[in-house]
C-alpha cells in the first residue's frame, strides 16, 4: 500500500468516525482484495486464453437454440469441485470456443487454475516432448491445471495424420486427468465417429469412457455466428 492511499483510508476513518477495529478491518480488506486482484490477474493470464471476453458479452439473443441457463450454471464452476468433465459438441461457427473459455475466465475469477490449449498445439507439443524425452514432464503440466481446455479437437484431420501417436498422446493426457481434475473438450465431431477419426477403435473407446463418464454434455445447434458476421467467406474451424 502507498503513502497517499493509506492517507486515504485514514481520512475516511477520520470523516466517518469509525473505531480502531474497523480501521483495522477495512485496512485488512483491502489489502487482501488487492492480492486476490493480483492473484486473478495472473490467473488468466497463465490461462493462455485465446480469446478474453465473459459470457456477459456473448450475444444469445442471436441462436436461441444455445443453452444459455445451462452454459451460465457451468460458469459457476461446481463441476470443477466434483472433478466432471464437460463436452462441447457442435458445428463449427455456433461459438463453442467463445463460450467455453468464457467459463474458463469465470473459473480464473474463482481461483482456479486453468489453462487453454487447441488439440494441434497439444499434439505439437507431446510429440516434441516425445523426439526429446521429455513426454513425462509434459504429461505431467497437463495434469496439474483445475481446468484443461482443449479447443478444436477433430477439427483438422491432418493433425492426426501428421502424428501416428496422436491417439495415444490425447489418451495419456485424459488419463492423467481422470477423476483428478476436469477437463473441458470442444469438438465439431459426434462420438460415434471418434474411432474413425483417431484410427484406433479401442483407444477410442477407453478415451470416451474416461472423459464422458459423468460428464456435462453440451450439444450446441442453430445459426453460426461466424457465417453471419463474414457471409463471403468460408471456413473449416
Amino acid at each position: 500500500m502507498t503513502a497517499d492511499q493509506l492517507d486515504d483510508i485514514l481520512k475516511q476513518a477520520q470523516d466517518a468516525g469509525w473505531s480502531h477495529l474497523d480501521f483495522l478491518h477495512r485496512l485488512l480488506a483491502d489489502q487482501a482484495g488487492l492480492r486476490r486482484s493480483r492473484r486473478i490477474e495472473q490467473l488468466i493470464k497463465d490461462a493462455c486464453f485465446a480469446e478474453m471476453l465473459p459470457l456477459s458479452t456473448f450475444d444469445w439473443a442471436f441462436n436461441p437454440a444455445i443453452p444459455r441457463l445451462q452454459i451460465e450454471a457451468l460458469a459457476e464452476c461446481d463441476f470443477l469441485r466434483r472433478k466432471q468433465n464437460v463436452v462441447f459438441v457442435g458445428q463449427s461457427g455456433l461459438g463453442k470456443s467463445r463460450l467455453i473459455q468464457g467459463i474458463g475466465l469465470a473459473a480464473c475469477s474463482r481461483g482456479h487454475k486453468v489453462h487453454y490449449v487447441t488439440s494441434g498445439e497439444l499434439l505439437e507439443d507431446l510429440t516434441a516432448a516425445l523426439a526429446d524425452q521429455t513426454i513425462h514432464n509434459r504429461v505431467r503440466f497437463y495434469a496439474k491445471f483445475d481446468l484443461l481446455i482443449i479447443d478444436e479437437f477433430g477439427f483438422d484431420r491432418i493433425e492426426r495424420s501428421l502424428c501416428p501417436q496422436a491417439a495415444s498422446l490425447w489418451y495419456k493426457i485424459i488419463d492423467a486427468r481422470n477423476q483428478k481434475c476436469s477437463t473441458a473438450l470442444i469438438t465439431n465431431i459426434d462420438f460415434d465417429a471418434w474411432a474413425d477419426y483417431l484410427g484406433d477403435a479401442p483407444l477410442a473407446m477407453a478415451l470416451l469412457d474416461r472423459l464422458v463418464d459423468g460428464a456435462t454434455i453440451v450439444k450446441l445447434k442453430g445459426k453460426s455466428y461466424r457465417a453471419h458476421r463474414n457471409p463471403d467467406k468460408t471456413t473449416t474451424e
